[in-house]
């Protein structure tokens, strides 16, 4: 067909963008059903198939791209801006959250007690688990520079070990906020503060887990070849989402676990 010698890629017609919004329809309302009556099952099963979507829907494209020719020079720089832009939306995603933090904590009022944290809340110290997971995280900041610069220097074994240091990293973190959750001395009803650190770094757990899942479809795709020095638009993307993790869970530590455990 004569419109496949465009710059552009005109993408034929594909059933996995109004899947996809279904079943993420289906996943919050399994998150709904689970929190009303403990019923896991409908999540579950939610959580698979939009797992199975996601799937498909990554395969046709990594097809469109690596192995169709689709995904030119100019295809590659639409996806790069549609990345910052979207990254730009998660900036002020979380700017909602420390906004929420900032104008509790700078305009204390009796409902909170007349102090900031608010009595009752047992604080977490900054300088322990928190401090770690500073340490972790950045770690992986190196670790998947180190990947992108390998792959640059084409050398694919460097490339795919610091992958995989990175997801340990990643994973690792996401043991250790989940571990800092089930000793927290306080929960989520607790006051605008309870809320609104559950809400943060909850999201910010989220961000690691979706950024790890990225990752790990770029190793998978590292290890079968599919990326080279001049085109890896997909690991570019998936390195600026992880640096933008990183860079949000900086300000979440000296925010919330720094400045929020002071106490004013």
């Amino acid at each position: 067909m004569s419109y496949r010698m465009s710059p552009f890629h005109l993408v034929d017609a594909s059933p996995w963008p109004i899947l996809g919004g279904g079943m993420a329809l289906l996943v919050a309302l399994g998150l709904v059903i689970w929190m009303h009556t403990s019923n896991f099952f409908f999540l579950f099963v939610a959580l698979m198939m939009l797992l199975l979507v996601s799937f498909s829907w990554w395969r046709d494209v990594t097809r469109e791209g690596c192995y169709l020719g689709f995904h030119g020079a100019m295809v590659q720089d639409g996806l790069r801006i549609g990345m910052v832009l979207f990254i730009i939306s998660e900036v002020f995603f979380f700017l909602g959250f420390f906004w929420a933090f900032f104008h509790s904590g700078l305009a204390i009022i009796p409902d909170v007690g007349d102090s900031w944290p608010p009595k009752g809340i047992l604080i977490m110290d900054p300088m322990s688990v928190p401090l770690l997971n500073t340490v972790v995280l950045l770690s992986s900041g190196l670790t998947v520079t180190y990947c992108h610069y390998s792959l640059l220097l084409n050398q694919q074994a460097g490339g795919i070990l610091g992958l995989i240091l990175t997801l340990g990293l990643g994973f690792f973190f996401t043991g250790l906020q989940l571990m800092e959750y089930m000793e927290a001395g306080f929960n989520i009803s607790d006051s605008v503060y309870g809320s609104v650190f559950f809400m943060a770094t909850g999201f910010h757990g989220f961000h690691v887990i979706v950024g790890s899942l990225f990752l790990s479809a770029c190793l998978l795709r590292m290890v079968k070849g599919e990326f080279t020095d001049a085109q890896h638009v997909g690991l570019e993307c998936a390195i600026w989402y992880w640096h933008f993790v990183d860079v949000v869970w900086i300000f979440l530590y000296i925010s919330i676990y720094w400045w929020g455990s002071v106490g004013l």
